[in-house]
């Protein structure tokens, strides 16, 4: 009943019609994409705080870049170090006409130049290398807009994170989100949608 509701809802929101054949590639290929109802919310935030810059951690195949970047006007600058993947979303950034606005970083995250970022980033999309999280997040958050938002995808992990003998990541995710839970710094409300979304702003 819940992948019906799920497909219904989907259908109702117009998801993935003008990407659909990249999330075919990723389900038949086994490429991870940020889950529709996962998307939903991320299109909303976009749009709602009316975002002029994005940075995203991990560009995989480039679909989400792709999806955000087709619902506003700014800079998408997307960052990738598996040369596989950046050769496949060079491509599909450019077959759907995106290369004037979306700025792929072929780097490690963990060790790109910062002299190739901004440093008012509105929205702050985590979803690369899930044992990397805390890392991440500490590296990037200081780019972030007074009023932006970051947003890391994957926090429940398949529900790996309940299991009584979870695995080694489901472990440090869970040790992230509890990072995250207790920041002094900044508030997360956390949502089950997709794969788990936690979305982090700045306290007042």
């Amino acid at each position: 009943m819940k992948d019906k509701l799920i497909s219904y809802l989907n259908q109702l929101n117009h998801v993935n019609e003008d990407f659909q054949e990249l999330a075919n590639y990723a389900k038949i290929h086994n490429v991870p994409i940020i889950k529709a109802e996962g998307l939903n919310i991320l299109k909303f935030l976009v749009i709602k705080n009316k975002a002029k810059r994005i940075l995203e951690i991990g560009t995989a195949i480039g679909y989400s870049a792709l999806s955000l970047a087709s619902v506003f006007e700014g800079q998408v600058d997307t960052i990738e170090r598996n040369p596989e993947m950046v050769k496949l979303a060079k491509a599909n950034i450019e077959k759907y006409g995106y290369t004037y606005r979306i700025n792929l970083i072929e780097a490690d995250a963990l060790l790109v130049d910062f002299s190739l970022l901004k440093d008012n980033y509105d929205l702050i999309f985590i979803d690369a290398a899930k044992g990397q999280y805390p890392k991440f997040f500490n590296m990037f958050a200081p780019l972030l807009a007074h009023s932006g938002i970051i947003v890391t995808d994957n926090i429940i992990f398949h529900e790996s994170v309940l299991a009584e003998t979870s695995s080694r990541l489901a472990k440090k995710i869970d040790e992230y989100n509890k990072f995250l839970s207790s920041h002094p710094e900044y508030r997360t409300i956390f949502l089950a949608s997709g794969d788990g979304l936690a979305i982090t702003f700045k306290k007042d």
